[in-house]
């Protein structure tokens, strides 16, 4: 598949990392020489340097015969010209990334297909619904949604209270159902393990359970976390990030923001309703703690400093708050936020670049995501006809060893399967899957 990417910033270079491990024809556009010059000596990539609104480099990079073009530049006008413009030239599907929410908006979102860009997709935006997520079920480090919340996938640290250290999965309270939670991964240090029956769980291991919307408060029984019902939100920062999150989370919490300029706080105040603004210093721990840092409940740090924002949520947790979130822009600390004691450390470009990816999977794909410091995919695929899949059980299937099926959606309902479970047609099936196993992956479910 031939596939243009316009912008080689931090989304692009992570989206040209996903493509190349999947052996696709990747051309890469930038006018910066330096960013090109670093992702052809780290990439198996074709760089163009040029502006991508420009017909002339467009048709240099043979946008006419891809299959699918990316905008992911810094200017969402840029974006949507590209998008526009590769649409006209032949290009088969355009995704433009952009940051004004009113674009999103249905009527609009319409308004632009016509125009010739498929899909918007908002890093802002996927980063305060994901924000809220982790807010609303705050025993978790991790959540994901398939289907509008029929299958939710947690991710949960266990602690040394924990009733499951030095147990085996095998002798987990797990009655043997099609709705009971199941893990399907463990994080321990940098090291991915896909649980079987005699895996035995350690203190600090990192657990990601398949569970049904309506048997979350399951996962938190069986690992022994308490259920805390978060009131009182801290955000500390200014940008764009931290309004955007205030904004969603303000008609259900009582939330806090801390920002340290004075115009920055005006024009909070007119676009947040229900949140209290303060205008200071947010390094400033007197500060924080006169306005109320030990009552409260979740602690989200939003700076533009990816350091401010680690030291501020563990300085939080040391004064009693239960979850601290923790936005960084280096993708790579991201993997280290349960060794360092912050509950997540999120990195909203990553989480675009991971939502854009699905467009790219074989096979019929509805919904991708990665897990922050796991070398593995979590894929919905759909059963699109009779074949192999339907007509054994799973156990019989000769599924990859380093992949599991987690959760199964057929219609309206949300199934956990088991080795004796069949497959049907249009079920839609939720895998998580190692690198390796995926290729496999997508010739079973082509």
């Amino acid at each position: 598949m031939k596939i243009v990417l316009a912008g080689a910033g931090d989304v692009g270079f992570h989206l040209a990392e996903l493509l190349v491990y999947e052996n696709q024809d990747i051309v890469l556009i930038d006018t910066n020489q330096e960013v090109l010059d670093y992702a052809a000596t780290h990439l198996d990539v074709l760089t163009l340097h040029g502006d991508a609104t420009s017909i002339d480099v467009l048709e240099q990079a043979e946008v006419s015969d891809a299959k699918l073009v990316l905008a992911v530049t810094t200017s969402e006008k840029t974006n949507l010209m590209v998008a526009i413009l590769a649409k006209k030239m032949g290009a088969k599907q355009t995704i433009a990334r952009v940051d004004n929410s009113e674009y999103l908006e249905e009527a609009q979102k319409l308004m632009f297909k016509e125009l010739g860009v498929d899909s918007l997709i908002s890093p802002r935006k996927l980063g305060a619904e994901e924000i809220y997520r982790l807010v609303k079920q705050c025993s978790f480090t991790d959540i994901f949604e398939f289907e509008n919340g029929k299958i939710n996938l947690v991710g949960i640290t266990i602690d040394n209270y924990s009733p499951l250290v030095n147990k085996k999965i095998s002798e987990l309270e797990l009655a043997n159902s099609t709705l009971t939670p199941i893990p399907i991964a463990i994080l321990r240090g940098h090291s991915t393990i896909i649980p079987r029956g005699d895996t035995i769980i350690h203190r600090n291991d990192h657990i990601y359970f398949i569970t049904r919307k309506d048997n979350i408060h399951m996962v938190e029984s069986i690992v022994g976390k308490k259920k805390v019902k978060v009131r009182n939100v801290m955000i500390i920062g200014g940008t764009d990030m931290a309004v955007a999150t205030a904004k969603r989370l303000e008609n259900e919490y009582n939330v806090t923001l801390i920002e340290q300029d004075k115009e920055c706080c005006k024009a909070f105040a007119d676009v947040l309703d229900n949140s209290l603004i303060i205008n200071g210093n947010y390094s400033n721990i007197d500060l924080l703690e006169e306005e109320g840092l030990s009552g409260m409940d979740a602690f989200i740090a939003l700076t533009g400093n990816s350091e401010t924002n680690i030291i501020a949520s563990l300085t939080a947790k040391n004064h009693g708050v239960y979850k601290t979130i923790a936005q960084v822009e280096n993708k790579e600390y991201v993997h280290i936020s349960q060794n360092i004691g912050v509950d997540t450390l999120i990195n909203k470009k990553l989480i675009a670049a991971n939502n854009i990816f699905r467009y790219v999977r074989k096979g019929r794909i509805e919904a991708l995501t990665s897990l922050q410091g796991v070398e593995a995919e979590i894929i919905e695929f759909v059963v699109h006809k009779d074949n192999q899949l339907t007509k054994k059980p799973l156990k019989d299937l000769h599924f990859p060893e380093t992949a599991l099926i987690g959760g199964v959606i057929r219609g309206e309902e949300s199934l956990i399967p088991n080795g004796d479970f069949q497959l049907q047609k249009d079920d839609k099936v939720i895998v998580f899957a190692l690198p390796k196993a995926i290729s496999k992956l997508e010739e079973l479910f082509r």
